[in-house]
């Protein structure tokens, strides 16, 4: 009697949800989760006020503003675009909200008008990327200066001071049950916008035109409305970060977001988002922020000096792209082989 062949069931669909569920979460949110608790926890060893509950919030407070902008970054870079104008951005929505406020204007009216103007520009940007067809990279890098210029003239490169009374200033600049409204911004930002990236049609449609932007204008994906969404949304976010500084602070610096740009994109890609598009996560773009804030953080507590916390963001960088390549590589080969 022949035996009868032995068959291989396929695995159930739940299974291959969860196996799908852990290669995503391992893939893309672990690592920069751990390698932040391993600095925490080497960091307070040495130095136990860093666990301090002003500490923590201190950190998470200033991560907050980095943070808001790496989500919008994460939206880009999934379809092969970059905004670097998104630090001048930032700091010209602060200066326009504080001018406005200082002239008279309602501080809440003057944020929702600074959210307008931070739309406008963000749909400036993709206009100019769609009508002449350039990648935004090479758009925002002419824009980057021009806004900059722009918050220098309006401001006359002095410092912007507003009155901090009113709700405006005892809601956005202080905190909700202990806890800073900037970090409460920035974790209902992240979980909003997490779910938009992940099951909404505007984020398959990001993931799509990032995966293969010609395949996206084949099936009929309107690749120029969604390039005008997410840049829009990018810098809508910035100008979040701007009104949440000013509420803070009580004052707008005309050089507030210079270079911020390099801090952003490195938390979008410490997080996981893959520079070659197609992928990406909100939820590690703000552990990224949170990363980069405690490396800043953790060179105050041992003495060094603070500038260099750009060369180490900077080796940071390298290391993640290093890594997201590396990783890439193996699991393209790991496939062949088994195809």
């Amino acid at each position: 009697m022949t035996a009868a062949p032995t068959t291989i069931e396929p695995s159930s669909p739940p299974t291959r949800r969860r196996t799908a569920w852990r290669r995503r979460i391992l893939g893309e949110e672990t690592g920069v989760l751990g390698a932040l608790i391993v600095l925490v926890v080497i960091i307070s060893v040495i130095h136990p006020s860093f666990l301090e509950f002003h500490s923590i919030t201190s950190v998470l407070r200033d991560s907050a503003f980095v943070g808001l902008m790496a989500i919008g970054t994460v939206y880009l870079l999934s379809m092969q675009e970059l905004d670097l104008s998104i630090g001048s951005v930032f700091g010209l929505s602060a200066v326009a909200c504080a001018l406005l406020i200082r002239n008279g204007v309602d501080a809440w009216l003057a944020a929702g008008l600074t959210l307008v103007l931070a739309a406008v520009i963000g749909a400036l940007n993709a206009t100019i990327a769609n009508v002449f067809r350039l990648p935004g990279i090479i758009v925002t890098l002419g824009t980057l200066s021009v806004y900059r210029g722009i918050d220098l003239v309006i401001s006359g490169g002095a410092s912007v001071s507003v009155p901090t009374d009113g709700s405006f200033f005892d809601i956005l600049g202080r905190s909700i049950l202990g806890i800073p409204t900037s970090i409460v911004v920035l974790v209902l930002a992240g979980v909003v916008l997490h779910v938009v990236y992940r099951w909404t049609r505007f984020g398959t449609l990001v993931r799509a035109v990032g995966s293969n932007v010609r395949a996206a204008e084949y099936a009929g994906i309107p690749v120029r409305r969604v390039r005008l969404q997410a840049f829009t949304l990018t810098s809508v976010l910035a100008g979040v970060a701007g009104v949440l500084s000013v509420a803070f602070f009580g004052t707008a610096d005309p050089s507030l977001g210079t270079g911020q740009e390099i801090a952003v994109i490195a938390a979008a890609i410490i997080g996981g988002t893959a520079l070659s598009g197609g992928s990406g996560t909100v939820i590690g773009a703000v552990l990224g922020a949170i990363l980069i804030t405690v490396i800043n953080a953790g060179l105050v507590y041992f003495g060094v000096n603070a500038n260099w916390g750009t060369l180490v963001t900077g080796l940071v960088i390298i290391g993640a792209v290093a890594l997201d390549s590396t990783l890439r590589n193996r699991l393209l080969s790991f496939t062949r082989k088994r195809a």
